[in-house]
């Protein structure tokens, strides 16, 4: 299996404008060996074994259940609300979801060498919270707890993700 692995934002990244704007964002990509539609990439994200178990949790905690019928209606670009993420753009290649001040980005795109023949990008941005009366914005002590969790996480539903395309190859 390929290794996930932290990069730089591609071009035309919907999470650029993010990264431009001073919000956190990072970006994750793995190299596959065969083709991955948008389609197929985004399925085997929200429908991993990985991912399954935040499904579940948000349904318990945030009464904010899901469906895989609704990941698949997601992946085709025929649903616009998804758990506790909305739509805030999509392209045949991307897909951004928002939740509150955090942003998840999924992009599947031809690889570069004869040996990747996809490259899947998993990307979030966090936005700077804004104090109450003042034009200054800062990340905020949870943002700092949770970065190391989150970094690691990352990987770990990118590497899911990767599992699952490979299982149904």
């Amino acid at each position: 299996m390929a290794s996930v692995r932290a990069t730089i934002l591609p071009d035309g990244a919907f999470l650029g404008d993010y990264a431009r704007s001073g919000a956190y964002t990072d970006c994750y990509v793995v190299d596959l060996p065969r083709p991955v539609t948008q389609c197929e990439f985004v399925e085997a994200f929200y429908t991993s074994f990985v991912f399954r178990m935040e499904r579940w949790l948000i349904a318990v905690l945030l009464s904010r259940p899901s469906t895989g019928s609704e990941v698949r209606q997601l992946a085709a670009g025929a649903l616009s609300a998804f758990a506790a993420w909305t739509v805030e753009r999509r392209a045949p290649d991307q897909l951004l979801l928002a939740a509150g001040n955090t942003r998840s980005w999924l992009m599947a795109s031809p690889g570069e060498s004869p040996r990747a023949d996809t490259k899947l990008y998993f990307g979030s941005a966090v936005l700077p919270m804004r104090t109450a009366g003042s034009r200054d914005s800062h990340m905020g002590w949870r943002f700092r707890l949770l970065l190391g969790f989150h970094k690691v996480y990352s990987r770990v539903l990118l590497a899911a993700a990767c599992r699952r395309l490979a299982a149904v190859q």
